[in-house]
């Protein structure tokens, strides 16, 4: 098993010498893609009950899909409905096709056996993966999200964040694949969140873009050193990462809840503000010295 791992991550830095060889042409990328989607179909054919339990993943987030737009339809309008639908089509179709290309990473943490279906701790990351396409298809269409609307959908990711871990633990189905979906799920989702906040001037654009680029200085290192360097950069979990990520989520809950509530936690805004801002300094930091231990 552990030959065959490491002859997995061989062939993906194999992928990723030849793209640099080619300096990133055209051609070379065509390559990269065709031969990693050649390799995740192997492992579905591989593999047919994972390949049909991301079958029924699908199109059950298919089905959701669907009703999230028909609820727009019906209380947004149409126009509303066909502004949210390329966007939200688009990143639905990349957060599928994303589950499907990494199935060969849905292998269980201790015994490295690649699980018989994607799981339920998967799936519960999956749906927070929706709530966060949801909103960001309608940035992408030009709409305004409602606070109350935003507060509902960041309350099922905290949910759902909760849950995935707590299943993975007790079914034993932690996996890579799981961890690289929380990730993915977690940028995207507060990403869209402060996108929102800033649209309805609910966070000030300076404090906007500090938390905008503690979400994409780290995706811009990962995808640098990946692709540049044929190496990847560690994005584990830390106490400082952990502790910003809570009190981030805090402060954004704080800015969202409905003004009924905010005499209740007004006083709490300032506070949180200031350990959202020094998290935010110290999280990357931590991160930066996790990762150079790491490669001691």
């Amino acid at each position: 098993m552990k030959h065959m791992l490491e002859g997995d991550n061989q062939f993906v830095v194999d992928l990723l010498t030849t793209l640099r060889q080619e300096k990133f042409s055209l051609v070379g990328w065509g390559r990269f893609l065709v031969r990693s989607w050649d390799m995740s179909c192997k492992t579905a054919e591989d593999h047919p009950g994972l390949k049909r339990s991301w079958l029924r993943v699908t199109v059950m987030i298919a089905l959701l899909a669907g009703a999230l737009l028909l609820a727009t339809f019906f209380f947004e309008g149409s126009s509303a409905a066909l502004h949210l639908l390329p966007g939200f089509l688009c990143c639905v179709a990349w957060q599928q096709s994303d589950l499907f290309w990494h199935l060969g990473l849905d292998r269980q943490a201790q015994t490295r056996q690649l699980l018989a279906t994607v799981g339920t701790a998967n799936v519960l990351t999956w749906l927070r993966g929706l709530g966060a396409c949801y909103l960001l298809g309608r940035l992408m269409g030009g709409m305004t999200t409602p606070s109350w609307l935003a507060l509902s959908v960041l309350l099922g990711g905290v949910i759902t964040d909760i849950l995935d871990g707590e299943v993975a633990r007790l079914t034993r189905t932690q996996s890579k694949l799981g961890q690289i979906g929380d990730g993915e799920a977690d940028f995207c989702l507060y990403l869209a969140i402060t996108l929102i906040l800033i649209q309805n001037a609910a966070l000030p654009l300076w404090l906007g873009i500090i938390m905008l680029l503690r979400f994409c200085l780290p995706l811009l290192a990962a995808v640098g050193s990946y692709f540049l360097f044929a190496r990847p950069v560690r994005f584990g979990s830390t106490v400082w990462g952990k502790s910003a990520g809570m009190v981030q989520c805090l402060y954004f809950l704080v800015l969202l809840i409905p003004p009924a509530f905010q005499p209740l936690t007004q006083f709490a805004s300032l506070p949180l503000l200031i350990a959202t801002l020094s998290l935010l300094v110290v999280a990357p930091i931590a991160q930066v010295v996790a990762n150079i231990r790491a490669r001691a």
